[in-house]
């Protein structure tokens, strides 16, 4: 599930909300909206890991 790799990655980063959400999909309440819900779109999904995956700050976990 999306949320929990973001809510990993923001643990380990220490990345506000609001920014990863404006860096990784040009939707400063991305986090939000997926804690409250919202069921992003497979390209969504794809932009986001990449984004995650591409950060250097982050620890890839399995």
């Amino acid at each position: 599930m999306l949320i929990r790799k973001i809510e990993k990655f923001l643990s380990s980063t220490g990345m506000p909300v609001t920014k990863f959400g404006r860096l990784a999909a040009q939707d400063p309440r991305l986090v939000g909206d997926l804690r409250n819900g919202r069921e992003p779109r497979t390209a969504m999904v794809q932009r986001v890991e990449h984004f995650m995956n591409e950060f250097g700050g982050y620890v890839h976990a399995a």
